[in-house]
């Protein structure tokens, strides 16, 4: 369903019985509070997953949870410390391999994690650590993660502060329909855009009301970024085309309900002349794959069926010894971007549905 139409309805709470069954069938039988052995992991097709990816996956998800410290949060090894984003990314990339708050063998840090995000919650609805340098990329992330695990947590505060984060975001998009590092509306860049539009979807898929000309404002301002090439620039003002940026733009389209059409089709395109191993040092590395992946996923067929071995083979190639990645804002965002892409298979966040 579009989800320009879907912004339309009224906001009547997530029935959460497809949730709850979902989860009674991850942990087999009604025990659906018990803790797993192992995980469980649907059956993905062999085409996908690999004994290789499953092994690298185990690996980084250990490595991760035991960074993970006594308050919750992961972001202790980048420049930022302790990390509301990271500590979001952290979370949903353990709960993409069937981790939920409590249950699963890394339930636990996932609950812990939603402690640390829970408790950086301001009067504004605003979610940011005192490290946090411009906070919209972390609130953008921390209420994804929040959107994400709502329903899965018996927690009462969690609807309420996703509901205020969301109401953050409502009111901070700027008059050109996007947003920026501060919560202000000052001006806007594509790169943070595109994290609050996926938690407005997120939370739209979780029952929170999102006003429908929100979305639409978004979309004009991401069809405006694009360039004749079929990628994205940076600011409505400024910048070519490249990588990341593109695949975030290519995104939010899709995460705004749009699924075809030629600005959909020449983003893809563009993306395509990056697809693994032919391009080794594009800039933003992790967080440009981990919006591309997202992409060609969404868009299926050849797009996902051509693009995600090869991800996955590359990054299976960059895996350190420890079983981490080391991305750009330090080895707890790298690895859990990571997990993030080599999770997509399992098809176990409802955000990477259409």
């Amino acid at each position: 369903m579009n989800l320009r139409a879907k912004m339309t309805e009224g906001p009547s709470r997530r029935t959460t019985g497809s949730v709850l069954v979902a989860l009674i069938t991850l942990v087999g039988g009604n025990a659906v509070h018990r803790t797993l052995a192992q995980p469980t992991r649907p059956n993905a097709p062999s085409a996908e997953h690999t004994t290789q990816s499953r092994i690298a996956v185990d690996r980084g998800s250990a490595w991760l949870v035991r960074q993970q410290a006594p308050d919750g949060s992961f972001g202790s090894l980048s420049h930022y410390g302790p990390h509301v984003g990271i500590t979001g990314l952290a979370a949903l990339s353990l709960m993409c391999d069937g981790n939920m708050p409590g249950r699963g063998p890394y339930g636990g840090a996932v609950d812990h994690a939603l402690s640390f995000v829970l408790s950086h919650s301001s009067e504004s609805g605003l979610l940011a650590a005192e490290t946090s340098h411009g906070p919209m990329y972390g609130h953008g992330f921390a209420t994804l993660f929040l959107a994400e695990v709502y329903g899965m947590s018996h927690r009462p505060e969690v609807r309420e502060t996703l509901r205020k984060a969301i109401r953050l975001i409502v009111n901070t998009q700027n008059h050109e329909g996007g947003w920026r590092y501060q919560p202000v509306r000052d001006d806007a860049d594509l790169s943070v855009t595109v994290c609050q539009v996926m938690a407005l979807r997120a939370a739209r898929n979780s029952g929170i009301y999102i006003d429908k000309q929100v979305i639409n404002n978004a979309i004009e301002y991401v069809k405006t970024s694009q360039n004749p090439d079929g990628g994205f620039r940076y600011m409505l003002n400024s910048g070519g085309s490249a990588f990341a940026r593109s695949a975030a733009g290519v995104a939010t389209l899709q995460y705004a309900g749009i699924y075809s059409g030629e600005e959909l089709q020449r983003g893809l395109e563009y993306l395509g002349r990056f697809r693994p191993p032919k391009e080794q040092t594009v800039g933003h590395y992790f967080y440009g794959h981990y919006y591309a992946a997202q992409a060609m996923f969404l868009a299926g067929d050849d797009h996902w069926t051509e693009w995600w071995p090869a991800i996955r083979d590359e990054l299976l190639d960059r895996q350190d010894t420890d079983g981490s990645w080391r991305g750009q804002a330090g080895q707890e965002y790298g690895t859990a971007m990571a997990l993030i892409v080599l999770n997509m298979p399992n098809r176990l966040l409802p955000i990477f549905q259409k």
